[in-house]
């Protein structure tokens, strides 16, 4: 239970506060400005959050101290009352707000002076819309807060994708709304950005920071993946694995998550020792699945001892009890077109038999070698 506040402690405090953030924006201090405009993760925000629980009177207060900065700071006070409340649909709206002010008061500022503090309002607004969502999701509302704030922080690359020095902090942004289009899985709405950074000639990508291009190459080099174009994934991820902070260890993994199928994909396997280090090996085991293919084998998977003249013959239901028994359902129909796929690829060499469900394998070479294609 909070200690008791008088009025007047809690005024200082919120006098305070507002006067820190006007002196950061008067002396151009853009690392004090982030960590005041950090509303879930503020430093002494429980101080502050007690101190505006207790003077309920806050918005007229920094509208009467600061009334030239009144439309940041008054919505920026609600924003951290309402989170301290966990009421994160409201902390949100207000939010939006003060990081509307932000943005008109920024794209004002001639120097790039507080890229800190608008990245830290990028980061803040997403955090936040995805708090609220959760929120709204459970009491029965429409969660469309992430989605307005992708449209504020499409607002936001527009101001900085301009010449000049502004410029390089378009990449953060970027990344920031890949993570709302993945979450939303409206990643379609990724391709008019990655238009604006690789063609428009304000940008140069090596100018960027190192983790602002990794986090992009990842998110990229996943869309290249959800569109089979391996090889472009491949050169992406691996971009992104190379130059990952080697300390961050969760960050790795998650790059390997995509790049070791896409590396299966083109024929390079992985080295056992990378996979155990990272803790990809959930449930493979070679060795168990072939003491288990020994242990059922089927006269009927395994044709060739007493028919070998239809060992290049398939059923598929039979295809269909083997993924049955890897706990993989599909149905026959789901087979054949993963089949056909196969075969269109020219990964698996044969033909159909459709109106007895059987694939006939070509008996010289049924499975090419992939030798760098990609599947």
């Amino acid at each position: 239970m909070a200690a008791y506040l008088s009025m007047g402690e809690a005024h200082r405090r919120i006098g305070d506060y507002l006067s820190r953030v006007v002196d950061a924006i008067s002396s151009s201090d853009g690392a004090a400005l982030a960590s005041l405009v950090a509303v879930s993760s503020a430093p002494g925000s429980t101080l502050l959050s007690d101190a505006l629980a207790a003077f309920p009177d806050f918005p007229r207060l920094a509208g009467d101290r600061f009334p030239h900065v009144a439309d940041l700071l008054i919505p920026l006070l609600r924003a951290i009352h309402s989170h301290s409340l966990q009421r994160f649909a409201d902390a949100y709206s207000s939010f939006e707000k003060a990081a509307n002010a932000f943005l008109q008061e920024f794209r004002n500022w001639e120097t790039p002076w507080a890229m800190e503090a608008m990245h830290t309002v990028a980061l803040e607004i997403r955090l936040l819309a995805e708090k609220a969502d959760r929120e709204l999701a459970t009491t029965g509302k429409n969660p469309d807060k992430l989605q307005a704030a992708g449209s504020f922080l499409m607002k936001v690359f527009g101001a900085l994708a301009v010449k000049g020095p502004k410029r390089i902090g378009a990449l953060y942004v970027t990344c920031q709304l890949f993570k709302i289009y993945f979450r939303l899985g409206t990643v379609n709405l990724c391709r008019s950005v990655i238009r604006s950074i690789e063609t428009a000639r304000n940008f140069d990508f090596e100018d960027f920071p190192v983790k602002d291009k990794v986090t992009y190459m990842y998110y990229t080099g996943r869309l290249e993946v959800f569109n089979e174009n391996f090889l472009v994934a491949d050169q992406k991820l691996t971009y992104a694995l190379m130059h990952c902070n080697p300390q961050s260890e969760s960050n790795l993994r998650r790059i390997l998550k995509f790049l070791i199928p896409v590396k299966l994909s083109i024929g390079v396997l992985p080295k056992r020792t990378l996979l155990e280090r990272y803790n990809l090996l959930e449930r493979g085991d070679l060795r168990l699945l072939r003491q288990a293919l020994d242990r059922h084998e089927d006269h009927h998977i395994i044709q060739k001892q007493k028919e070998p003249a239809k060992a290049h013959q398939i059923k598929l239901d039979i295809v269909v009890k083997a993924l049955k028994w890897l706990e993989i359902d599909m149905d026959v129909d789901e087979v054949e077109c993963i089949m056909a796929c196969l075969i269109y690829k020219n990964l698996i060499k044969g033909y159909f038999a459709h109106k007895s469900k059987v694939l006939v394998l070509s008996k010289q070479d049924p499975f090419p070698k992939l030798n760098g294609k990609p599947v």
